[in-house]
């Protein structure tokens, strides 16, 4: 720091002496001598230039102007000016020959250094800048290629930075401005000049302006692999010595400066040179986190701003830094600093680059709460996300967060030891899915108040980021079941309260249940399970095994292991199973499913007999056979991947309908279609879906064919005729034949979710089949009506493609808003950490 501030002196000095020095005119700088009387006068280490002439003609004396111009200049730095008078007689090398008098020479001492053609030494800028670049040979590298670049980075990368400069032509003011703040600073950084253009793009310029000169700093100390390029920071204002000397200053500053004083009286080189400084106000629990986001935003905002990070425990206002987590000080004098509260720090870099948005944002913050709830309101409706809407209308609602254990970094694997089963929701306090859910999660907690054995808990990952990194959580929210001596499980379905609950219970049975007798096993397939259990309908499977088929049992093991928590199993091999098995119409190895809506038992035989494939079999078949598409189940059957025949209806399907759909479906086509039937009353969204396939709502009840998996054709069965099996089976017919015109064709882009994080059906599909399973008409509710109602009423009108995850690589975001993208954000948005506090 104290070389920095001689280097800041001596410069001032200098800027000073330049300005300062009174007029003395070209009499008193100019030296005209003869030759004997000036190399008799040269001595070592002293600079000097010399035009030798016998008599002043004409054509030189403009010349002769612009070096009595200059001579003060080149006074500056210790460079004397000479006319050197030579006598008609001398025929030495320097008076001797014509060519001699049409150029300057440059002397160290005796040594000549540079011979100038005087053409070349047009004005004050250009004898300045050609000098000083001769002089500072070793200091300032000329360069023509990127190969002579690349080596000079190379050979300073880890030892000292580099200073490039690109000027279109030498001896322009851009160029004598580099020579000159080289002068001062070319033992600190090594200064490289080019004027080939190409070579200014191939440095990394953005700028596509070749016309105008460029600095770029290159970051080469940094960079102590020779594999890692250094990073540059390029110069916006014009090439002056001020700008040039400015921008030094600020990339030798501190890239993040720790404060533990008062803002007010904090005073960087960034406030002393007429920049803002914003601070991050941290505290102990999420440094490193909050470190490593000063350190990105730093970076982003090197020469426009400085950064400082400030703990919350230090001497500031509590109440100020209570929802407050960015602070921003300007220059100016007499402005107090704004404490406000941003989202990510692109509104950071935003709130610099635009200095009528400070006094904006702390306008709004400063507004009354009763304005302010109006303004809201007024708005909700034109929220294009309706996660973020619902968290936007209840994020004034005190969340009741007292029976879930927040966890931290010292306390995650002693919690994992404290019950039986602990589960964990994984969050991220800025993101409205994951405030969302963590409503949810709290009334899972009421819900389960008092039940032994579970414990319910969270981690904040924006405050541990290395907890959520060594577990393995890549997106939020993310829900895991830890149990002790086994592997945790994560939880893939809807994140409503009811899902979420009847999940946690249901994985408390360790599945499959092995049966002793047969009366147990007919207990078990009548629903008799612990008292508990009973409140949360779910369909049971029961797999009967000869003692013979070992391998059978182990698949059948894996599988109901997979299924933990969304279908319970159990398993029966004794010797009488035999008599269970034929009770039910099946041979052992078999299944016995027993439907939560039906009193029956369905014997159904396992020909497959892998774990996935016993997986596959149960999913299947618990699907109804002329199911009510609702939310919650139209993904399973949109992964048969099978066209669909849907009745549309306003309220229950009338029994002839439903008879005849029922027959058809129970028929040899069944495998080829799913038949199904939607009723709007208990599926609004179903009236949007009507629109977009045929513009208005057709008359009621409406047979319609769809194949959403290849073309999208959309069939209307004729409204004269009535719902029969026979009329349905003739009309398909003729679809098949191309008989039948279709009434819409449905658009083959695809219809994507807002953000990656939000596409729940390709979550359920990467997991895998054995995760996707949801029975249970209590099980599946309300997070998957929210995404039907979004994204279905979307799907009916043609939505913009999105970004894909991984685009953009500064905001990090990997697929699903992973880890690497919570370093560069900051807390949530306007006043949540004000309402939440306990976030």
């Amino acid at each position: 720091m104290s070389a920095q501030k001689d280097g800041w002196v001596s410069f001032s000095f200098l800027l000073l002496c330049a300005v300062s020095i009174p007029m003395l005119g070209s009499a008193s700088l100019l030296q005209e001598l003869s030759p004997h009387e000036y190399f008799s006068s040269l001595q070592a280490s002293k600079a000097s230039l010399a035009y030798f002439t016998h008599n002043v003609s004409p054509g030189a004396q403009p010349f002769l102007e612009q070096i009595e111009n200059s001579v003060e200049a080149l006074h500056d730095y210790g460079i004397s000016v000479v006319k050197v008078k030579c006598p008609k007689e001398d025929v030495s090398r320097y008076c001797g020959k014509e060519n001699a008098l049409r150029n300057a020479y440059l002397f160290r001492g005796n040594v000549l250094i540079r011979e100038f053609p005087t053409d070349a030494l047009f004005d004050v800028n250009s004898i300045v800048a050609n000098v000083l670049f001769a002089l500072l040979f070793n200091e300032v590298k000329y360069v023509e290629t990127l190969m002579d670049l690349q080596n000079i980075e190379n050979a300073l990368k880890g030892k000292s930075n580099m200073v490039f400069a690109y000027v279109p032509a030498t001896g322009t003011a851009e160029h004598r401005a580099v020579m000159e703040v080289a002068f001062v600073y070319g033992t600190v950084h090594q200064f490289v000049l080019t004027t080939e253009a190409t070579l200014l793009k191939d440095a990394g310029s953005n700028q596509p302006d070749v016309s105008s000169a460029r600095l770029l700093f290159c970051h080469c100390q940094q960079a102590t692999d020779l594999a890692q390029p250094c990073r540059r920071t390029a110069l916006e204002q014009d090439l002056t010595v001020l700008n040039i000397h400015r921008h030094l200053k600020l990339m030798g500053a501190p890239l993040v400066t720790e404060v533990a004083e008062d803002p007010e009286k904090v005073s960087t080189v960034h406030l002393q040179l007429g920049l803002p400084l914003v601070f991050i106000l941290s505290q102990k629990e999420t440094y490193e986190a909050d470190r490593r986001t000063a350190e990105f935003l730093a970076w982003k905002l090197l020469g426009k701003a400085g950064v400082a990070i400030l703990s919350r425990r230090d001497r500031v206002d509590l109440n100020i830094l209570l929802w407050s987590n960015v602070a921003l000080k300007t220059p100016d004098e007499g402005v107090p600093i704004k404490y406000l509260v941003l989202e990510d720090t692109e509104e950071v870099i935003t709130l610099v680059e635009d200095k009528s948005k400070v006094k904006q944002v702390q306008e709004n913050e400063d507004e009354d709460e009763e304005d302010e709830d109006e303004k809201e309101n007024d708005n909700l409706d034109v929220q294009d996300d309706q996660v973020v809407e619902a968290v936007s209308r209840d994020k004034k609602r005190e969340l009741p967060l007292d029976q879930i254990l927040t966890l931290t970094e010292d306390t995650f694997h002693s919690a994992m030891l404290e019950a039986a089963q602990t589960v964990v929701l994984f969050y991220a306090s800025w993101e409205a899915v994951s405030l969302a859910v963590l409503q949810s999660y709290t009334e899972v907690a009421d819900h389960l108040k008092g039940t032994q054995g579970i414990l319910l808990s969270r981690v904040n990952c924006w405050d541990w980021p290395g907890v959520c990194t060594m577990e393995n959580v890549t997106q939020f929210p993310t829900i895991k079941i830890y149990k002790k001596g086994e592997q945790p499980i994560t939880y893939d379905g809807m994140l409503g309260t009811e899902e979420l609950t009847s999940f946690i219970m249901l994985s408390r049975v360790s599945c499959p249940l092995k049966l002793a007798t047969m009366d147990e096993a007919e207990q078990y397939l009548r629903g008799e399970l612990p008292s508990e259990l009973s409140s949360y309908q779910h369909s049971l499977v029961l797999g009967v095994f000869s003692t013979a088929t070992s391998k059978v049992r182990e698949a059948f093991t894996e599988a109901g292991s997979i299924l933990s928590g969304h279908v319970t199993t159990g398993m029966y091999f004794e010797d009488d199973v035999l008599a269970l098995s034929r009770k039910y119409a099946v041979s052992p190895p078999a299944l016995l499913l027993a439907r939560s809506s039906s009193q029956s038992v369905q014997g159904i035989p396992l020909a497959k007999q892998s774990a996935q494939d016993i997986v596959q079999t149960i999913r299947y078949e618990l699907l109804d056979v002329f199911p009510e598409i609702t939310v919650q189940n139209l993904p399973h059957y949109l992964q048969l991947g099978k066209p669909f025949l849907i009745v549309f209806s306003d309220g229950d399907i009338g029994q002839t309908e439903s008879k005849e759909m029922l027959k058809l479906a129970k028929g040899r086509s069944q495998q080829a279609f799913v038949s199904c039937w939607l009723n709007l009353k208990n599926t609004p969204v179903g009236r949007g879906v009507l629109k977009a396939y045929f513009a208005t709502i057709p008359s009621l009840p409406a047979l319609v064919w769809v194949n959403l998996h290849a073309g999208g054709q959309v069939f209307k069965f004729p409204s004269e005729q009535s719902i029969t099996e026979v009329n349905i089976l003739s009309w398909l017919e003729k679809l098949k034949a191309g008989l039948e015109i279709p009434s819409s064709t449905l658009s083959e882009e695809d219809w994507k979710p807002p953000l990656p994080a939000y596409n729940f059906l390709q979550m359920m599909e990467a997991a895998g089949p054995e995760f996707t399973l949801r029975t249970s008409p209590h099980q599946e509710d309300r997070q998957e009506q929210q995404q039907l109602e979004g994204s279905e009423e979307k799907a009916t009108v043609k939505e913009e493609p999105t970004e894909e995850a991984g685009v953009k690589a500064e905001k990090g975001q990997a697929p699903g808003r992973d880890l690497r993208g919570t370093a560069p954000r900051l807390a949530g948005r306007e006043k949540q950490p004000k309402r939440h506090s306990e976030l």
